[in-house]
């Protein structure tokens, strides 16, 4: 058996090494010629694939990479793991897969399996994936076979990965199903088949969307115990004690990732289209997206009260990846609270084990040296909890800390510095 990966991101490279780790030849097509070039000298840019190995299955000829697409005709299965972004009106921009799915069609083979799994509006393997294939006077189901399966990646997760995470799986028809089951049994250790590809489609969004949902909730109540006088930590971790009817979700400056502030807003397009409004993702929406500027808020009104304008301060961030112990920057709120701040004059700087650079309204930053000492800072704020940072030094050495993650629960503060939370 040979599969094709197109798409060799952090999706895509690991289920090629999955394929690899059972024996199946991988050729991975990437319309990146630098991706291509560090798959095949087996360097990794997913952090969830180590570079040796990556190298082990490269030099056994197990995974190639190429930017060529007619690689694909003599594969037995294609998996599509392209990005799908959001364009900046909201809508779904589903383009790459159907850059893919062209370039496919031109090189489809009788028996060929396809499978997409990039996150996406249901109906999209039906309506959008399906007439393009179509067009080449095949027949799905009999000439080809064509399924949904949603990545279901959460990168850093050390427990969980491509392999031991279960595989939903939706067909166009029941053959479709029954191929596409049987190909991910070889590598994936649980295959979860359900009865349709837009069956598949939704469930990758129930997932997201209930994620968002609550956090857009707890990001709320932190406002309003705020508000209150209230530590929403405190309430939390009491809360979570209830050992039934209650799953804590904890606060943040905002989503981030490529999933959670994205997927949702592809249901709610997709309801729009058939004159329905999801009013919980809409307004789970608005509060998440709105977190950066309540953060700014914030810090603005502590900063006054050091006889501070954030003008002219100097601030330190604290972890820029989208969440802790990644390099993935995609829609972090970090970059979105510097960017506010930038704009109101502020002096920044950024610090990040897993991020060395960063451009930032065409300014270039380099990660900034803990080692240094941070006296020189007006303000530290923790936007992203990772474990590299001793948090215990943060407080001593600095005047102000805005402890978004509550990373620095369980610590003494001294009296030196003014801490402030989420």
């Amino acid at each position: 058996m040979q599969v094709s990966v197109i798409g060799l991101g952090y999706v895509g490279l690991p289920l090629a090494m999955e394929f690899a780790r059972v024996g199946i030849r991988v050729t991975g097509v990437d319309v990146s010629p630098a991706r291509v070039a560090a798959v095949n000298s087996g360097q990794s840019h997913a952090s969830d694939v180590p570079n040796d190995k990556l190298q082990e299955h490269v030099d056994a000829g197990l995974i190639s990479a190429t930017g060529d697409f007619a690689a694909i005709k003599d594969c037995d299965a294609v998996c599509i793991c392209v990005p799908t972004p959001l364009r900046k009106s909201l809508d779904p921009d589903i383009s790459h897969i159907v850059s893919a799915v062209n370039e496919i069609s031109r090189h489809l083979a009788p028996g060929m399996l396809i499978v997409l799994e990039s996150t996406t509006y249901p109906g999209t393997t039906e309506e959008v994936v399906l007439p393009r294939l179509a067009e080449t006077g095949m027949k799905v189901g009999r000439d080809f076979f064509l399924a949904f399966s949603p990545e279901r990646v959460d990168p850093g997760n050390k427990k969980y990965t491509t392999r031991n995470t279960p595989k939903v799986v939706g067909g166009v028809t029941p053959a479709c199903a029954d191929r596409a089951a049987a190909l991910y049994r070889r590598a994936i250790d649980t295959v979860v088949p359900v009865g349709s590809a837009r069956a598949a489609e939704m469930v990758k969004l129930l997932e997201n969307t209930f994620r968002a949902i609550n956090i857009g909730l707890v990001n709320e109540l932190a406002i309003i115990c705020d508000r209150l006088n209230v530590d929403i930590w405190e309430v939390i971790e009491a809360a979570k004690t209830k050992p039934f009817g209650f799953m804590p979700f904890y606060p943040g400056p905002g989503l981030g990732g490529h999933c959670l502030p994205i997927d949702p807003l592809y249901l709610s397009w997709k309801l729009r289209t058939v004159n329905y409004t999801a009013r919980f993702i809409d307004l789970a929406s608005s509060v998440n997206s709105n977190m950066p500027e309540y953060v700014v808020h914030k810090l603005t009104d502590a900063l006054n009260t050091h006889e501070k304008s954030v003008k002219g301060s100097r601030i330190l961030i604290l972890g820029v990846a989208y969440k802790k112990d990644v390099s993935d920057v995609r829609e972090s709120p970090s970059l979105d609270i510097m960017a506010l701040l930038y704009r109101k004059g502020a002096k920044l700087s950024y610090a990040d084990p897993f991020v060395a650079e960063l451009t930032l309204i065409d300014e270039i930053y380099h990660s900034y040296d803990l080692d240094e000492g941070l006296k020189e800072f007006d303000c530290v704020v923790i936007a992203t909890d990772h474990t590299a940072f001793d948090y215990a030094d943060v407080l001593r050495q600095s005047r102000l800390v805005y402890d978004c993650r509550n990373a620095t629960a369980g610590l003494e503060c001294p009296e030196t510095c003014e801490l402030i939370k989420l």
